[in-house]
């Protein structure tokens, strides 16, 4: 494995990975906040500090791990969760779908971000690599965190989402998987499911969204 070319995927990575899983978490916790459940902005996770947000094993070791025992052809990690208390929300099962929606929200507005940054780059003559090497990570990871996280399985956000839309004695059956959710989805990964079902069209979809909205600057710049 070439050590370079390791290096230098990490570094046009890390700054997207932490923009991404940093604005995420926060959107979480300031959602939460605004509808009644002050938990995580008393802990002080309401903030864009990326230290608050990385778990060690989850965001560092693990992704190093399995790029290095993959030769890079898988990778999965994750943040440290911002605490809610849902029960203290002022509509619990209403304002548990916007508390939830708040994370793959930011990735998504990252998204268009780092592809309005991509094109203004071009625009200016930038020629250097790295940085729109970065812009493509940018996107890339912000689509990844979008389409996964909507996953309808719980603990993801998806699932929450899921559990606040559907009736009460569904929600209520749907809410019981949590505890197993995290071992249920790492099963449908490692099988291929969630690429094959989940992940490659909605990925595709999404890519087709952020197009249109980037073709106005594309065509204005060009």
């Amino acid at each position: 494995m070439d050590i370079a070319n390791i290096i230098q995927t990490v570094a046009v990575y890390a700054l997207p990975v932490l923009f991404a899983i940093t604005l995420h978490e926060a959107a979480h916790g300031y959602v939460a906040r605004h509808f009644g459940d002050n938990t995580a902005w008393a802990l002080g996770r309401v903030t864009l500090n990326p230290i608050k947000h990385i778990d060690p094993i989850g965001t560092i070791v693990m992704p190093l791990v399995l790029y290095f025992a993959t030769a890079g052809t898988f990778l999965f990690g994750y943040a440290k969760p911002v605490p809610v208390r849902f029960g203290h929300l002022r509509n619990p099962k209403r304002d548990m779908v916007w508390v939830a929606l708040a994370g793959p929200a930011s990735n998504l507005f990252q998204a268009v971000l780092w592809g309005v940054l991509f094109y203004l780059l071009q625009a200016s003559g930038v020629t250097e690599d790295f940085f729109l090497k970065m812009c493509r990570a940018g996107l890339l990871v912000n689509v990844v965190m979008f389409v996964f996280n909507l996953f309808p399985l719980p603990p993801l956000d998806g699932g929450r989402i899921l559990v606040g839309l559907l009736p009460y004695r569904a929600a209520e059956l749907v809410s019981r998987v949590e505890p197993y959710g995290f071992f249920i989805v790492m099963g449908l990964i490692l099988a291929g499911i969630i690429n094959k079902l989940w992940m490659s069209p909605l990925m595709g979809l999404t890519y087709g969204v952020l197009e249109i909205i980037l073709t106005p600057l594309r065509l204005l710049i060009s």
